[in-house]
């Protein structure tokens, strides 16, 4: 699935770990023989708690013990060279040594379990995001389409943003992006219930009555799956939702208060403000919605996005200028469009979003 980290940068566990034991192996060979060196007027053999220290932090609790065995080891192998074991002081030291070294091998099983029990509920988040968003098609239609998904909460993985994209009856593609209030695994059953809607609703009626269909069941259904004990605040959706005519170079669009998209066209990028937009869905609205149109030719891109992209913050605290930053981008395609945009996004943020971040970027195809 695009998007969640794809350009993590961070370095493999098994060569770390490799790195991280070769260093406390010869940290342990340089205690050893300084402290044969320096003689018995000083004492360095307390330090080789470092070594099984060190290791803990990337190794296994097995790999662990081995190397806080062989800690103790060096510290007898010195005791016995300085004196024997019988001494007072040897003894405490081989001692503490064990006793600290018997401690850290515990910790590091404990960490272990807590690992195995976040790797398992991460492979659960990660099915039931599958399952939710599924991974949108590379073509559809006349349309190309990239996408990624960015989440703001590393431990689970998924989010309270939402996209989808399906045909419609007439020969057009339908497509939604949304974002609900709010972020991380309590979102994720608001996000099902306008999926849900959606996915439903594209194939059998015009684009008000589907916002309408949205709109009423989030109405409906929204109240039972919010997570109103925890989060007494507004519960709400807002929506982008559009219509993608194959033969007819245009584009209809709905806004239920969401960050309108963007259009590149022939080099230039343009905000594609709506007339009148709707609230949110779970706001009342008595009003009839209203259909923006605008011009969508081939090889235009439409970018679609939450506001988790906007509203991310640079370490100095500036809002990411998303419609600026697309003006400098080369745009071949959506895929290297997308690339351009995520990776400047990563290094503006400092790779710290504060909300979940969902991109489109739709491309109208030249006829072939």
């Amino acid at each position: 699935m695009e998007g969640r980290h794809p350009w993590s940068g961070r370095v493999q566990r098994p060569l770390l770990t490799y790195t991280t034991v070769a260093i406390a192996l010869a940290f342990m060979l340089a205690i050893t023989v300084t402290d044969l060196v320096l003689g018995t007027t000083v004492h360095l053999g307390p330090f080789l708690v470092i070594a099984p220290a060190l290791v803990a932090s990337t190794a296994t609790a097995r790999v662990t013990a081995v190397v806080a065995a062989l800690a103790v080891t060096d510290q007898v192998i010195i005791a016995i060279l300085h004196g024997g074991l019988r001494t007072t002081n040897h003894m405490a030291q081989i001692t503490a040594l064990t006793l600290l070294s018997l401690l850290i091998v515990f910790l590091r099983l404990v960490r272990e379990r807590r690992e195995r029990a976040l790797g398992r509920a991460r492979s659960v988040a990660a099915t039931a995001q599958r399952a939710l968003l599924r991974p949108l098609p590379q073509r559809i239609g006349p349309l190309r389409v990239a996408w990624m998904y960015l989440t703001a909460e590393d431990e689970s993985q998924i989010g309270g943003d939402l996209f989808a994209i399906t045909r419609a009856a007439g020969s057009a593609s339908r497509v939604l992006i949304g974002d609900v209030r709010g972020k991380g695994l309590n979102a994720i059953a608001e996000a099902s219930v306008v999926l849900g809607a959606f996915r439903e609703g594209a194939r059998r009626y015009a684009l008000p009555e589907l916002t309408a269909a949205l709109q009423d069941s989030v109405d409906r259904d929204l109240e039972e799956v919010a997570d109103t004990e925890h989060d007494l605040g507004e519960h709400f959706i807002t929506a982008l939702v559009l219509d993608i005519a194959d033969d007819h170079p245009e584009v209809e669009m709905i806004s239920c208060g969401h960050p309108p998209p963007l259009l590149l066209h022939d080099h230039r990028v343009t905000t594609l403000q709506p007339d009148a937009p709707a609230p949110p869905l779970g706001v009342p609205n008595p009003a009839p919605v209203t259909i923006d149109r605008f011009a969508f030719t081939p090889g235009d891109m439409l970018v679609l996005y939450t506001d988790g992209v906007i509203e991310a913050r640079s370490p100095a605290g500036d809002f990411y200028p998303l419609a600026k930053r697309v003006t400098t981008f080369p745009a071949t395609d959506p895929d290297t469009l997308l690339g351009h945009i995520h990776r400047d996004l990563v290094a503006n943020t400092n790779d710290h979003l504060a909300d979940d971040a969902a991109l489109l970027v739709l491309e109208r195809a030249h006829p072939t």
